[in-house]
């Protein structure tokens, strides 16, 4: 009776070791690491986190796939990497808003908390560097999903009780719920405009989608929203005796 090991046994027996060694030899290049979270940002940002694969990432990385295992984990993992990786872009917005003199009674203090708000996160969009991460963030964070509420949760609802809290300051009238939905309908002009290419359309070839140069018009069309939605309660007028007539 033969001894030898079939040759499909050996294939299988040599399949973790050789992954291992692939693993051992590609550890070597750190620069392998920001390609894998580089390509699933990107992946992620146009096709959805559901659908693209771990197989998918390791390919546009050009890594094995074990690899992308062996720094991130699971999907998920790697899904929540990303925005770990940029967590610094979320401390930016709120030390931006955290400069704000927030003043109720000086008509500036409320377009500076909206491009404290906004003005990061377009110059993040026009980055070269960036642009996948808004685009993901614009994109997969409206769904949802239950890796899109965590990271929501964990990320961006600090964020957002930051500005809902200084919104309420600035505007003292309001209630801070109402603060909340001024938030949101913020938010959401914000993230239509990282996300939508139909401007291009629309506008005849003459604009193109998210483009930084109408960050000014972008605040002023926020801050007139909030101004209108949520008016300053009018001053009653004195009432005033009128003078009698001398005779």
């Amino acid at each position: 009776m033969s001894t030898r090991t079939p040759t499909a046994k050996r294939q299988v027996s040599r399949a973790p070791a050789q992954a291992a060694a692939a693993v051992a030899i590609e550890t070597a290049r750190p620069d392998r690491k920001q390609a894998i979270l580089l390509a699933a940002e990107k992946l992620f940002s146009q096709h959805g986190y559901h659908v693209v694969t771990i197989r998918q990432i390791a390919e546009e990385a050009g890594v094995p796939l074990a690899l992308v295992g062996y720094y991130y984990g699971q999907k998920h993992e790697l899904f929540h990497a990303i925005f770990e990786h940029w967590g610094h872009s979320i401390e930016a917005r709120l030390a931006g808003l955290a400069a704000v003199d927030i003043d109720p009674d000086d008509t500036r203090t409320l377009p500076r908390i909206i491009d404290a708000f906004t003005a990061p996160v377009l110059a993040l969009r026009a980055s070269a560097e960036g642009e996948y991460y808004a685009l993901l963030v614009a994109r997969e964070l409206y769904h949802a999903t239950e890796e899109a509420d965590r990271v929501l949760r964990a990320y961006f609802d600090p964020l957002a009780e930051a500005y809902i809290d200084a919104l309420h300051l600035a505007m003292p009238h309001a209630t801070r719920s109402q603060a909340a939905w001024g938030y949101q309908f913020a938010l959401g002009s914000l993230l239509h405009h990282l996300n939508d290419s139909r401007i291009e359309r629309l506008s005849r070839g003459e604009n193109t989608r998210a483009d930084p140069a109408v960050a000014p018009m972008l605040v002023s069309f926020i801050v007139g929203g909030l101004r209108a939605a949520l008016p300053r309660p009018k001053t009653p007028r004195k009432k005033t005796t009128p003078r009698r007539q001398k005779t």
